[in-house]
């Protein structure tokens, strides 16, 4: 509307005020009018002449992989109408590439969406009252319909109602990016057919569910596409220079999307870094994170800040948990790990907590429903619990898990195998079991001694990495403790690399914690893995060791152990004789000191040095009463090994089909039994036996398997075999 002649003007009864100009509106209100009114009314702009709105950004350069979720959105806006508004939310870690992947789906999908496409950052409007985010959010796609400033609406009612009207007459894609609630996504769903919604977020909104939403997990990227990523945006010549610094870099970004732009931005602009260079600086942990940040002159794009930006969105219980977790030994956990580590008095307290944490994708689940951290998390996670928490938080943290898994994998020594020698029982104050004592988890099941196993076989990685933590806080006597039980592990699966380590943890501990019968039983059983690896000498040294400490602790059954690993030593060694008198030592101790079970092991090994020696006769008498004793105290494995050892002390009396028959069977009950070092050399020495070659063959490559899954160096030498034949 336009007012003209603009002079003030006397009236009757006083001086009006006078109004010239353009008036925006279709209202004046007026008592006299002089001069001209004219009224404009300007028309709806046609469909077609309507400017397109495209706001979403161009997707970063070296875009690779997302081939699976991007497929997924395509087969939800295919069904189109069906669903009404078709919404597609990625979610994932903070830095993973959510927003990549949106706007690469818009830039693709551009025509099919003739009204244009959207685009809100919820992470710029996170600020101002509740709801505020949303208001504005809506004031933003009004602009971008055409609205005019003066014309939006105040409220938010009246800004979802206009924005329902306008949307209706489009066929719009929307993006909302970082959205935290699902109302920021329902109050923008457009109302126009065939339209759609894309959402990033890191929480995972599965109420969108409800709405018909299809939540796409967005995941690390594997090997491959990571250093495709790099090779886009380094060159794929520098790639190619260091291809192993390269894999290694890729390692340690653990295949995060925005570590690697920024490693790679690092090495685009400082041309003298060389990739094993970088990779080398970020090969400590404590300072990883602050090798993840690239700066320009106007912003400095870190890891370290996207994730705090996720972690400053937690309730205050959640962020505890995640500091918690932080120091948290091992790569993966279970709920009552976390309730452990927290010091909470149930799982149902943990467990809330971890489901927000999975809910803000900081924590994933893996298949066997253990919970793991990124990497990189964890390093944020633990960095900002040394920040926030008092002094001694992480020791504390520490100490509550070990003293958990020191309960477990006492229970567990217990259920395998309740007889064995150990020293110094745990006591009942700090909450572990002895002899006599219910088997805590694994009690009640129908093979206690095989689900301990298979427990300690799923949890060896977070053992020993409590291990470490423990000893490096000084924990030493839980240290040992944890040691001592730990090998019973060990004795049905030779991890030799691990079995070593843990005991040398052990071992020191216990010297450390000035207690000379577990050093020595721990040094003695420490052998074991230094004779499977090779390390001859060491293992007489730490037997030399134990010998001395064992008699100074008095102990006439802990002698008697360590004579009897004294004669392994020297079967390793290929003297039999005096092999056979550290079994005889052995036997007698076991005997004067009322060791039934000690004594069967003596006589055992004492029955396999005779066979060593040539004196068949007597190894298969001390072989045969050595089994029935084993078979009479309920232990199947010592039965089956020696079982094994009787069907080679037959093949040196020249009775060959026998000896088959004998190592057959003993690789059967072996297997049952899960002690499959023993199995694989049984299934060697049944190999030469055997006249079908297929039949041999098979064996020694089963053989093979479980060498490489142990990591024994007889692993070469089977493999050896099987390529000569």
């Amino acid at each position: 509307m336009s007012a003209r002649d603009g002079a003030e003007r006397p009236v009757p009864g006083g001086i009006a005020n006078s109004l010239s100009g353009d008036v925006d509106g279709q209202l004046v209100q007026a008592g006299v009018v002089h001069g001209g009114i004219t009224f404009h009314y300007a028309a709806e702009p046609a469909a077609e002449e309507r400017r397109r709105p495209d706001q979403v950004p161009r997707p970063p350069r070296g875009f690779v992989n997302r081939q699976q979720p991007l497929g997924e959105l395509d087969e939800l806006l295919a069904l189109g109408e069906l669903l009404g508004c078709p919404i597609g939310v990625f979610s994932g870690l903070p830095g993973i590439g959510k927003t990549a992947a949106a706007s690469q789906w818009a830039h693709t999908n551009q025509l099919r969406f003739p009204g244009g496409e959207l685009f809100v950052d919820f992470g710029g409007l996170r600020t101002g009252p509740a709801g505020g985010d949303v208001s504005e959010a809506l004031a933003v796609c009004l602009r971008a319909l055409g609205v005019r400033e003066q014309f939006l609406p105040e409220g938010l009612a009246a800004r979802t109602a206009l924005y329902r009207d306008l949307s209706a007459h489009h066929r719009l894609l929307v993006v909302l990016d970082d959205v935290t609630r699902p109302a920021q996504v329902t109050a923008l769903l457009p109302q126009g057919p065939g339209s759609a919604v894309v959402v990033t977020s890191t929480w995972q909104l599965g109420e969108l569910v409800l709405d018909g939403a299809a939540l796409l997990q967005l995941e690390v990227l594997d090997a491959e596409s990571a250093l495709e990523l790099l090779s886009h945006i380094c060159g794929p010549r520098r790639i190619a220079d260091e291809p192993d610094a390269a894999a290694r870099l890729v390692e340690l970004c653990g295949g995060l999307p925005l570590a690697l732009r920024i490693c790679a931005a690092r090495l685009r602009t400082q041309r003298r870094l060389t990739i094993g260079a970088l990779a080398d600086a970020m090969t400590d942990e404590q300072s990883r994170l602050s090798h993840l940040s690239v700066s320009s002159a106007h912003e400095e794009r870190t890891v370290s800040a996207a994730l705090e930006l996720a972690y400053q969105d937690l309730p205050e219980a959640a962020a505890r948990m995640y500091r918690v977790l932080g120091c948290l030994p091992g790569p993966s956990f279970d709920t009552a790990v976390a309730a452990a580590a927290a010091g909470l008095a149930t799982t149902a307290e943990a467990q809330e907590a971890l489901d927000v944490l999975e809910a803000a994708s900081l924590l994933a689940v893996q298949d066997d429903h253990r919970y793991i951290l990124h990497g990189l998390v964890r390093l944020h996670a633990g960095e900002t619990a040394r920040a926030v928490d008092p002094a001694g938080a992480e020791r504390e943290t520490v100490r509550r898990v070990t003293g958990h898994y020191l309960v477990l994998t006492t229970a567990a020594d217990l259920a395998v195998r309740a007889d064995r020698l150990r020293i110094g029982e745990p006591g009942r104050a700090d909450g572990t079991f002895g002899p006599g004592d219910d088997l805590g988890p694994f009690a009640g099941t129908v093979d206690p001694g095989q689900d301990a196993i298979s427990w300690m076989e799923a949890e060896r990685a977070n053992i020993l990495a409590v291990l470490r933590a423990a000893s490096d806080f000084g924990l030493d006597r839980p240290v040992w403790q944890m040691a001592q039980s730990f090998t019973a592990l060990f004795f049905r699966h030779r991890h030799l690399a691990d079995w070593r380590e843990s005991l040398s943890l052990g071992a020191d501990a216990a010297h450390r914690d000035r207690n000379a019968a577990a050093e020595a039983r721990l040094r003695s059983l420490l052998s074991r893995p230094l004779l499977g690896l090779g390390q001859d000498a060491r293992a007489k040294a730490e037997l030399d060791s134990a010998e001395q400490l064992a008699a100074e602790s008095g102990h006439p059954v802990l002698q008697a152990s360590v004579q009897e690993f004294l004669g392994r030593y020297w079967d390793a060694q290929h003297d039999s004789v005096r092999a056979a008198d550290a079994y005889r030592a052995s036997l007698a101790l076991n005997t004067e000191a009322g060791e039934e079970r000690g004594a069967s092991l003596a006589r055992y090994f004492l029955g396999c040095a005779q066979s060593a020696a040539g004196d068949h006769t007597q190894a298969l008498l001390a072989l045969s009463r050595a089994r029935q004793e084993f078979l009479a105290l309920g232990d199947a494995p010592l039965a089956a090994r020696t079982l094994a050892d009787t069907g080679r002390a037959l093949l040196g009396t020249g009775a060959r089909a026998q000896a088959a028959d004998a190592l057959s069977q003993a690789v059967d009950e072996l297997r049952r039994c899960d002690t499959s070092h023993y199995e694989a050399q049984a299934l060697e020495d049944l190999a030469a036996l055997l006249e079908d070659p297929e039949a041999a063959r098979d064996c020694l490559r089963q053989a093979l398997v479980i060498y490489e899954k142990g990591g024994s160096p007889r692993a070469a030498d089977v493999l050896a075999r099987l390529t000569a034949d």
